[in-house]
C-alpha cells in the first residue's frame, strides 16, 4: 500500500509492496472481514477447479494439507512436523501441491492488494495535491526544478520476475475483477456473473503454464522491455507531465525532466549472450515501437481534424508546407488530397504518415524525417494554424498530447546504456598492448585478440555506427562496473576514441560524430565498499586531468557517476553498505563542487530490500541534505517493474511519487542541518566499523558461510527457474566476489533465512548501546528524526518479517558436515535473534512491523500458502542431492522456486 501524508512542514511517504491497480472502480473500502470472504471465494474457486482438473482426490490432499497448515499457524505451531507426510509422496503429486499453493498464494496476494490499495484513499494522498498545498511550492519554484532536474527510471534485465508474462496477465485479468465484484455486492445476479468470469480466469490461470520452458534470451528481454514501454510509458509520462503542469499552474511545454531509460541490450557486465548485434536490435525495435506509435497516432489526428478551409481558414506557412509536400511527395501519399484538398489538416498529416513511415523503414531515405525535431516543428504548425483560426481547445485536446510524447521520445524512445566490467577494458588494452598515453588515436592492431575483446570492439563501432545512422541521444553513457581507479575511467575513453567513437558532445557535427551528438560519457560504478570509500579521490583525479577538461567543457561540466547498491551490501552487509553509500554521495558532491563539475547520481538500487532496494521515494528523501540537486536515474528491474509499472494507474501513480519525492528532497536540503547531525555521524561511523569487521568475519572472508550458501538453499537449482539470460556468476570462480547479488539474496530468500537485509545490524546496535547509557535516547533519535537511519531500520524489520528460521533450520539439515552445519546456523540464529531483540527495544514496539499492520496482515495471511511450498522445496532437495535421477523433480523444483518467491513478492 502506498501512504503520503503532511507531518508538520514536511512531506513523508511510505509504502509496502501492494499492487495499486484500477482504483476508481472502488466504491468503498471493504473490511478485513471482506477481504478474508474474498480470499475464501477465490480459493473455493480455485478448488472447484482442482476436482474439476484432478479429480476429488487431489482436492482432498490440497485441502487437507491446506487446513492443516492455516490451523498450526492460527496455534501459533511450526508447520516443520508436515514435512514427513509429504516424503513419501511421488514427484507428479508433490508439483500438483506445489501448484495448488502457488495459486492459493497468489489469489491471497491479489485479494489482500486489493484492501490494501481500498485503504490507501487514493484522491486523499495524491503526492502532487500534497505538494501544492504547502506554502514554498510555488509554480516559479517548481519549474526552476524542472528546468534543471532530471527524473529517470532506468529499465534493466537483472532476472528477478519469476513468473511469465501470460501468468501475469491472468492475475491481472482476475484483479480486475475484484472491485466490480465488491461494487456489485446488492446485486445477486451481477454478482453470479462476476463470480463465473472469475472461475474461468482462475482455470485459465490453472491451465497455464507456470514455468518457462526455455531460459530468456536477450532478444526476449528487448521484447518484454519495449512491451513495458508500450503498455504503460509512451502513454503514461506525458499524461504525468500534463497533470505536474494542471496542478502547478505551469504555462507553456515542460522541460524534459522526466525520462524512461534502458540497460536491456546494452548491459554486457558479465553476460555473453549481449552482443553489438543485441545493442543494434535494441535501438532498432524502440525505434520502430515509437515510430509506429506516431504513425498510428497521426492517422487519429486525421480522422478527427476535419476542418475545411471551406469554413474556417488555415496558416499560410502550413498551406505553403503542404504545397511544398504536395510538389516533392504527390499525391501518392496522401488520400486526403485526392477526396477533399480543402481538409487542408488531413492532407498535410497524410504527408507527415509518409515522411514517418520512410524514417522507420529507411531512415537515409530523402523523405524520411531526419529528426524527432522535424517532425515536432510539422506538428507545431498544424497547433499553431488551429489556434489563429478559431480552434485553441482543438490544438490543445488533439494536438498537445502527441507534442508532449514527441518531446518527451523523440525518435529514440529511450537511451540505452552500455556496460561493461572494467577488468574487460583493462584486458583489451592489455591485449593491444597500448602503452601510450589513454587520448592518442592511433589503429587498432586486432591481431591475436581474444573473442571478449573482439566483442567489446565490434561493440563500440556499431555505437559509432548508430549514432550516425539512427539518433545521436540514443547512446550517451557507457557504464564502467567494478570501477576502482580513475585508469578505469580513461581506459573507456582510450577505447572508444581508438573505435572512432567521438566521446565529446558535439552540436555541429564532424567526421567522427553527427549533428548534437551529445558524445559518449563514461560512468563509473563505484561497487564495492573500498570503491566507495575512494571514489571522490578518483574523481577528483578524473576532473582535474587536463587531457579530462575538454571533454568534460563538451558536456557543460556534467558528469554522471553510478553507485552500487547490491554489490556494496554483498561486500560489506547492510549497515555498512547503507552508510557507505551515504557517506560518497556527501564527498562526491563536496568533490564535484570544488571541481566545478555538475554532479548527477545514479543509483543502482536492488529490488528487495536485500539487494538495498526498498521505497524508492523514502531513499530519495533520505538523501544527504543539501547534495541532491534534482537530477537522479535509479535502476527498475525484474518484479518491482511489475509492481510499480504494470498498468498505466499503478505507472502514473509511482512516476508522481518520484516526482514529488525529488521536490520534497530539494527543499529539505535547503533547510539547516539538525542540531544532532554530528552525534548521528559518529554513530554511524562506529556502528558500521563494529558491523562491517562482524560481516567479513562470519559471512563474506567465512569459508564454513560459503559451504552453507551452497549447500543451505537453492542457489545452484535456479538455473532451473529461466529467469534470466545473464549467468549467475561472472566466471567460473566460485569466490564471493564473482556471484552476482541477485542468486546471493536469491538464495538467502527461498530459504526463508534472509540473511543479507539483517546480518551485522544487531551486533553493531548492541555494541554500541552497551558503550555508553546515553547510546539508547541518540538511537531513538535517530530512529526518530535521521531518515537515513530509520529507513535502513524499517528495511531490516520488512525482511526479518519475512524470515523464518525455524523453516531455514530445514534447510541447514541440508549441510553435509554436521560441525559447519551446527556452527553455521547457530551464528545466523544468535545474530537474527539479537537484531530482533535490539530492533524492538530502539522502536518500542512488541513485534516486528508493529506499525504497518497493512504488511503485517499480508505476511500473515500468505505465509500459511508459501511455507509448504518451502517444506516441500526441501523434500525435493534432499531427493536430488541423493541422487535421484528424475527429470520431473528439476522441474518440481523449479515450480517450488516460482511459487516461493511470487508468494513472499521476493525474488533477488
Amino acid at each position: 500500500m502506498l501512504r503520503c501524508n503532511i507531518r508538520g512542514n514536511s512531506l513523508r511517504f511510505s509504502a509496502s509492496t501492494m499492487v495499486e491497480r484500477n482504483l476508481w472502480l472502488v466504491a468503498k473500502p471493504p473490511s478485513a472481514t471482506a477481504s478474508r470472504k474474498m480470499v475464501r471465494l477465490l480459493g473455493r474457486h480455485l478448488g472447484e477447479v482442482i476436482r474439476d482438473q484432478h479429480g476429488q482426490g487431489a482436492l482432498d490432499r490440497v485441502e487437507g494439507l491446506r487446513r492443516h497448515v492455516v490451523a498450526e499457524h492460527r496455534e501459533g505451531r511450526s508447520v516443520v512436523a508436515l514435512v514427513k507426510q509429504l516424503s513419501h509422496l511421488p514427484n507428479r503429486d508433490l508439483v500438483l501441491l506445489i501448484r495448488a499453493f502457488s495459486i492459493f498464494s497468489q489469489l491471497a496476494n491479489i485479494a489482500d492488494d486489493y484492501l490494501a490499495r481500498c485503504e490507501s484513499e487514493l484522491e486523499d494522498e495524491d503526492p502532487l495535491q500534497q505538494l501544492k498545498a504547502r506554502p514554498d511550492m510555488t509554480p516559479e519554484r517548481v519549474y526552476g526544478f524542472l528546468a534543471s532536474g532530471l527524473i529517470s527510471p532506468v529499465i534493466t534485465a537483472h532476472p528477478t520476475e519469476v513468473r511469465r508474462t501470460s501468468v501475469l496477465d491472468r492475475e491481472a485479468a482476475i484483479a480486475d475483477l475484484l472491485p466490480a465484484y465488491n461494487h456489485h455486492a446488492s446485486s445477486e445476479r451481477r454478482r453470479h456473473d462476476i463470480e463465473t468470469q472469475l472461475k474461468r480466469e482462475i482455470r485459465t490461470l490453472w491451465q497455464t503454464r507456470m514455468l518457462r520452458p526455455m531460459r530468456i534470451h536477450v532478444t526476449d528481454e528487448i521484447d518484454n522491455a519495449a512491451s513495458i514501454f508500450a503498455r504503460t510509458f509512451i502513454s503514461q509520462l506525458p499524461v504525468v507531465k500534463r497533470r505536474l503542469a494542471s496542478t502547478f499552474g505551469l504555462e507553456g511545454p515542460l522541460p524534459p525532466f522526466l525520462k524512461v531509460g534502458s540497460w536491456v541490450g546494452g548491459d554486457r557486465d558479465g553476460n555473453p549472450f549481449v552482443t553489438a548485434e543485441s545493442t543494434r536490435l535494441a535501438l532498432q525495435r524502440a525505434r520502430a515501437l515509437v515510430l509506429d506509435h506516431y504513425i498510428a497516432e497521426v492517422f487519429r489526428l486525421a480522422d478527427q481534424l476535419s476542418p475545411s478551409v471551406r469554413r474556417v481558414g488555415a496558416s499560410e506557412r502550413l498551406l505553403v508546407r503542404l504545397q511544398e509536400y504536395t510538389a516533392t511527395l504527390g499525391q501518392d501519399y496522401s488520400r486526403w488530397l485526392r477526396i477533399s484538398s480543402a481538409e487542408v489538416y488531413r492532407c498535410f498529416l497524410d504527408f507527415v504518415a509518409a515522411r514517418l513511415r520512410f524514417a522507420r523503414e529507411t531512415p537515409s531515405h530523402e523523405h524520411a524525417y531526419p529528426s524527432a525535431a522535424d517532425f515536432e516543428s510539422d506538428l507545431a504548425l498544424i497547433r499553431t494554424s488551429l489556434a489563429d483560426n478559431r480552434a485553441p481547445r482543438m490544438a490543445h485536446r488533439l494536438v498537445d498530447p502527441l507534442l508532449r510524447k514527441v518531446r518527451t521520445f523523440q525518435f529514440h524512445l529511450s537511451a540505452l546504456d552500455i556496460r561493461q566490467n572494467s577488468r574487460v577494458h583493462a584486458q583489451v588494452l592489455e591485449e593491444l598492448k597500448n602503452s601510450v598515453s589513454p587520448f592518442t588515436d592511433q589503429p587498432l592492431n586486432e591481431r591475436e585478440l581474444s573473442p571478449q575483446s573482439l566483442e567489446l570492439i565490434d561493440t563500440l563501432r556499431t555505437v559509432a555506427d548508430l549514432k550516425k545512422t539512427l539518433a545521436p541521444q540514443a547512446l550517451q553513457n557507457f557504464i564502467i562496473s567494478n570501477a576502482q581507479s580513475e585508469q578505469d575511467i580513461f581506459a573507456v575513453v582510450q577505447l572508444a576514441q581508438l573505435c572512432r567513437v567521438h566521446v565529446a558532445a558535439s552540436s555541429t557535427g564532424t567526421a567522427a560524430g553527427p549533428v548534437n551528438d551529445p558524445g559518449l560519457k563514461p560512468v563509473p560504478l563505484f561497487e564495492s565498499i573500498d570503491a566507495l570509500r575512494c571514489s571522490s579521490a578518483t574523481m577528483r583525479t578524473v576532473w582535474t586531468s587536463p587531457v579530462f577538461q575538454p571533454l568534460l567543457d563538451s558536456w557543460q561540466r556534467r558528469q554522471e557517476v553510478m553507485l552500487g547498491y547490491s554489490d556494496s551490501n554483498k561486500d560489506g552487509g547492510m549497515l555498512t553498505s547503507t552508510w557507505e553509500l551515504y557517506k560518497a554521495q556527501q564527498s562526491l558532491h563536496q568533490t564535484a563542487r570544488e571541481c566545478n563539475v555538475k554532479l548527477r547520481l545514479f543509483h543502482g538500487r536492488g529490488g528487495t530490500v536485500g539487494r538495498g532496494g526498498g521505497p524508492t521515494h523514502a531513499a530519495i528523501i533520505g538523501q544527504p541534505p543539501g547534495d541532491f540537486t534534482g537530477e537522479i536515474r535509479i535502476t527498475e528491474q525484474g518484479e518491482v517493474l511489475n509492481w510499480k509499472y504494470s498498468d498505466q494507474v499503478l505507472a502514473e501513480w509511482n512516476l508522481e511519487l518520484m516526482i514529488a519525492a525529488s521536490l520534497e528532497a530539494v527543499t529539505l536540503g535547503s533547510r539547516p542541518a539538525p542540531a544532532a547531525q554530528s552525534a548521528w555521524v559518529a554513530a554511524m561511523d562506529t556502528m558500521s566499523a563494529q558491523s562491517f569487521a562482524f560481516y567479513r568475519q562470519h559471512i563474506a572472508d567465512n569459508l564454513d558461510t560459503l559451504i552453507y550458501f551452497e549447500q543451505a538453499t537453492p542457489v545452484n537449482e535456479m538455473e532451473h527457474a529461466q529467469i534470466g539470460s545473464r549467468p549467475a556468476r561472472r566466471s567460473s570462480s566460485r569466490s564471493l566476489d564473482d556471484l552476482r547479488a541477485i542468486p546471493w539474496v536469491f538464495g538467502w530468500m527461498q530459504s526463508r533465512h534472509a540473511v543479507p537485509a539483517w546480518f551485522g545490524v544487531g551486533h553493531a546496535l548492541e555494541q554500541f548501546l552497551q558503550a555508553s547509557p546515553n547510546n539508547d535516547a541518540l538511537l531513538k533519535s535517530m530512529l526518530r528524526d535521521f531518515p537515513l537511519f530509520s529507513n535502513m531500520i524499517r528495511n531490516v524489520e520488512l525482511a526479518m518479517a519475512k524470515a523464518d528460521l525455524t523453516i531455514a533450520r530445514l534447510y541447514a539439515n541440508l549441510v553435509t558436515d554436521a560441525g559447519i552445519r551446527e556452527r553455521t546456523f547457530s551464528m545466523l540464529q544468535d545474530e537474527f535473534e539479537r537484531t530482533r531483540r535490539v530492533i524492538l527495544a530502539i522502536s518500542g514496539q512488541k513485534e516486528l512491523i508493529e506499525g504497518n499492520a497493512v504488511l503485517s496482515r499480508s505476511i500473515r495471511l500468505r505465509n500459511p500458502y508459501v511455507d509448504p511450498m518451502s517444506l516441500v522445496q526441501v523434500d525435493l532437495l534432499r531427493r536430488k542431492r541423493a541422487g535421484s535421477p528424475e527429470e520431473s523433480l528439476n522441474y518440481a523444483l523449479a515450480a517450488t522456486i516460482n511459487g516461493i518467491a511470487a508468494g513472499l513478492h521476493n525474488t533477488g
